[in-house]
């Protein structure tokens, strides 16, 4: 009861503060069938899991969670499939590839259908913070907030300065994670990975420079090239497969991207490896 009063209290300063505002988020998404299978998923959910799109459409929704979760699941779905117009809340903990355990409270709606009778089930996972603005213009307060009281004529303009919490550096290792376990998919745009991570764009950008010492974009055309030189080197793949392998669109971009960061192209440089020449 406690929690509950404390939740709400949040939500009415978020509704009444003209400073602060309660930003929902959605984390993950599924669709399930009647059968509990995953039909329709978010990208923010591959990211999440680290797991592919395909991998994760057509499996039970039970095996993407923990061994104790979906014990929990499993007991909760047999009273859902007894329902037809139902909502409920639900924590249960995900498993990501990587056998990481995400725990989250899940928002679970039961719908079915006057037409055919099928019933569908959604389950959302929501992301709820307190902000005092969204996105660029968050970005934007955070850098003049830490050059406030400076002459910005006198003075050359700095880079601005931000501690970084061990939580920041949980997250921002956690987005690295990420790309490093999804080098094939594409990158989603940094406002969304950042929200995903529980931050921010501006300390997303800023953490990934002071942790990697780049940018988070550049880090993973390297890493996807470091991944394609060892493919390269050490297998029979044909370039094709490799560029596919590594998320690149197209043969040509991968051999130029290549070339530039290993002064070879491709094929010459499987040539020189298989000579020891590298």
């Amino acid at each position: 009861m406690l929690a509950e009063e404390i939740q709400e209290s949040f939500y009415h300063q978020g509704f009444v503060s003209t400073k602060t505002t309660t930003e929902h988020l959605v984390q993950m998404c599924f669709l399930l069938d009647d059968s509990g299978k995953v039909q329709l998923v978010n990208q923010k959910t591959c990211t999440i899991l680290s797991k592919l799109h395909g991998n994760i459409l057509q499996s039970p929704f039970g095996d993407l969670l923990t061994e104790s979760s979906r014990a929990v699941w499993q007991r909760k779905w047999k009273m859902l499939q007894k329902k037809n117009f139902y909502d409920m809340t639900l924590p249960l903990e995900f498993r990501t590839n990587e056998h990481l355990v995400i725990p989250n409270r899940c928002h679970i709606t039961v719908v079915k259908s006057k037409d055919d009778g099928c019933r569908s089930i959604l389950v959302t996972v929501f992301h709820t913070t307190l902000e005092k603005t969204f996105g660029k213009e968050r970005d934007r307060s955070a850098i003049q907030e830490s050059t406030k009281g400076k002459d910005t004529k006198k003075q050359r303009p700095e880079r601005p300065k931000v501690k970084l919490s061990y939580d920041d550096i949980r997250k921002i290792r956690k987005g690295r994670d990420m790309i490093m376990n999804n080098l094939q998919m594409d990158l989603p745009n940094l406002t969304d990975l950042a929200h995903q991570l529980g931050t921010n764009e501006f300390k997303l950008k800023y953490g990934f420079r002071e942790l990697y010492g780049t940018t988070v974009f550049k880090y993973l055309v390297r890493e996807r090239l470091r991944k394609a030189a060892t493919l390269v080197q050490y297998t029979k793949l044909n370039f094709k497969t490799i560029a596919e392998m590594v998320g690149f669109k197209s043969v040509p971009h991968f051999s130029k991207a290549f070339k530039e960061r290993y002064e070879y192209a491709p094929k010459i440089f499987r040539e020189r490896a298989q000579k020891g020449q590298l």
